[in-house]
């Protein structure tokens, strides 16, 4: 049975990669006046969306894709009898899941048959594109969308993502963090590092400056491989950003370099719907286990 693969805009990949890979984005709508709400990526820029965060000091909002957009995404496949594979933020974040479980129960009304498979990837933006990365790669291994889903529903339990950013100021207006972080953050001037891991963020450290916020980040990522005594070479890596592309390029190298890895060359970038959490500086790392 030919299978499709579906994920929600939190994945954060870009036409280039998602269309030659035939992965179908549902999107996520992006607001700077809390009125008017357009789709991820259509409207505004990657460059635009961030520039008028960090020197227009605005606050955007994001927006779920509904269970009508899931349904129209779905039935062209449906429809010629292909089984979906749809990969969805963690539910902690979004109701998106719910969205396309919704989707998924509607479409089963008039098509009884279909094979629809919804993942929580309780992962989100480089770290649930690293999931639908392996997807693809396992589709093209020739694996069967059952074992497609198998695989996939096992390693995403091994994604996570270590990160900083300008400020809390965003994830506590989203409601992704304590307040006492976020104030001391804010009061101190502090460059917090978080780690996302199980569907969930918490506060891994702080730092006083841009600089030392990476190089404590990538030694939250060491002491992970060191703890648990992994080998990251084991284990994919992504590196993810707004606009700052020539700075997350140099981090890719100093992480590359004392880890002794690659990361893989995925083209995605964060988007807009997670800068509406993150703010205009976000940097990261994602990692997941290797099964490819």
């Amino acid at each position: 049975m030919n299978y499709q693969i579906f994920s929600d805009g939190a994945c954060d990949l870009l036409k280039e990669y998602t269309e030659p890979n035939n992965v179908h984005v549902v999107p996520f709508y992006v607001s700077f006046d809390g009125d008017n709400y357009v789709k991820e990526g259509i409207g505004i820029s990657h460059d635009e969306f961030y520039r008028r965060m960090a020197e227009d000091h605005e606050v955007p909002k994001s927006s779920l894709p509904s269970t009508i957009d899931y349904v129209e995404a779905f039935m062209p496949y449906i429809k010629q009898g292909d089984a979906i594979i749809c990969m969805t933020i963690t539910e902690k974040f979004s109701g998106s899941y719910n969205s396309a479980c919704l989707a998924k129960e509607q479409v089963l009304e008039d098509y009884p048959d279909a094979k629809i498979s919804i993942i929580d990837s309780t992962l989100n933006t480089m770290s649930q594109a690293l999931l639908v990365y392996t997807a693809v790669e396992l589709k093209k291994q020739g694996k069967t969308y059952e074992e497609c889903v198998d695989l996939i529903e096992n390693v995403k339990t091994t994604g996570q993502i270590f990160f900083t950013v300008g400020s809390l100021e965003y994830l506590i207006k989203n409601g992704r963090i304590g307040k006492l972080a976020t104030v001391a953050g804010d009061k101190l001037g502090i460059q917090p590092i978080i780690i996302m891991k199980d569907g969930d963020i918490c506060f891994g450290g702080a730092a006083r400056s841009r600089k030392k916020a990476k190089a404590m980040t990538v030694s939250q990522l060491q002491k992970f491989f060191n703890k648990n005594e992994i080998d990251p070479k084991d284990y994919l890596f992504l590196i993810g950003t707004g606009f700052q592309l020539e700075e997350a390029a140099e981090w890719q190298k100093e992480i590359e370099e004392t880890l002794g890895i690659k990361a893989e060359n995925i083209p995605s970038r964060i988007g807009t719907a997670i800068g509406c959490h993150t703010g205009p500086f976000p940097m990261g790392c994602a990692i997941l286990k290797k099964i490819i």
